[in-house]
């Protein structure tokens, strides 16, 4: 193996394990803390609710399926709350939810007090979430190509989660082109996102793999003259590592096996809509 190439998989080897010793913070420093709040609820999303207090705090609370909750939670109602922190700064999960009293009516809500409004961070956390939480999103990409070296960008889709609330399918394509090499890929990937870590909340790793099928063309003479019809077809296998932050921004570092002389190491930048 030439000096290049033992740099660049040791380069994806310390990546890979700066990200896979996150999930070992996480699960050190997120012991479930039970706690519970009796308030009234003030927003409910599919994903979220908002219970404000008696003194006028403001608490968001996420759902799942092993949440246990009556059929629906209307605003207006004042509830107990059981949870445990969550994966999302600045909520937490909820894991029961109790119905203490009914929303008053129209007429009672008139004559008592105005409350207060909800605070514009605990919207935008809201918002997150409720963006994260889409079943379908698109995204565009950009980055560097080693061996060969080249230029890179393209799009993707995300959808799941699949199987697990943990699991997503992600297909892209990318365009790459270099001094001598053109290239065009689909990836057929699939990733698994690990649980936040305690102090790095807004970012979340994740590992992926999946089938590349890869148009390659290279012509070392002056100037080009390229059509479709002169790109050679291989296959081959992605294996990636990332980070992704909880409004879109993500970093990935992707390596092919069997696919050569597609790139043998990539890093891309990317952002999900």
């Amino acid at each position: 193996m030439s000096v290049k190439k033992s740099l660049i998989y040791g380069c994806f080897f310390l990546f890979a394990c700066a990200l896979l010793s996150l999930p070992s913070v996480c699960q050190e420093t997120t012991a479930s803390t039970q706690s519970t709040i009796e308030g009234t609820v003030a927003s409910v999303t599919r994903q979220t609710f908002v219970v404000r207090t008696e003194d006028n705090q403001f608490y968001l609370f996420t759902l799942n399926r092993d949440t246990t909750k009556p059929q629906s939670i209307p605003v207006g109602a004042r509830v107990r709350v059981e949870s445990k922190p969550g994966a999302d700064t600045g909520s937490r999960l909820a894991t029961r939810v109790t119905t203490l009293e009914a929303p008053p009516s129209t007429q009672q809500r008139a004559a008592g007090t105005e409350a207060a409004p909800i605070p514009e961070s605990v919207k935008n956390v809201e918002s997150d979430i409720r963006r994260e939480a889409r079943r379908w999103r698109l995204g565009v990409r950009a980055g560097a190509a080693f061996d060969p070296e080249l230029f890179m960008f393209g799009v993707h889709s995300q959808m799941g989660p699949i199987f697990s609330s943990r699991v997503f399918f992600r297909p892209s394509a990318e365009f790459a082109f270099g001094e001598v090499t053109d290239l065009i890929a689909l990836n057929l990937e699939g990733v698994y996102r690990f649980p936040r870590s305690a102090d790095r909340r807004n970012w979340s790793p994740y590992v992926g793999a999946g089938p590349a099928l890869t148009f390659i063309h290279q012509d070392f003479q002056a100037g080009r003259n390229i059509d479709f019809g002169n790109f050679d077809f291989d296959a081959g296998f992605n294996i990636l590592l990332g980070m992704q932050s909880r409004r879109g921004t993500f970093v990935e570092a992707k390596t092919s096996l069997w696919s050569r002389p597609a790139p043998v190491f990539r890093l891309i930048v990317g952002y999900n809509f």
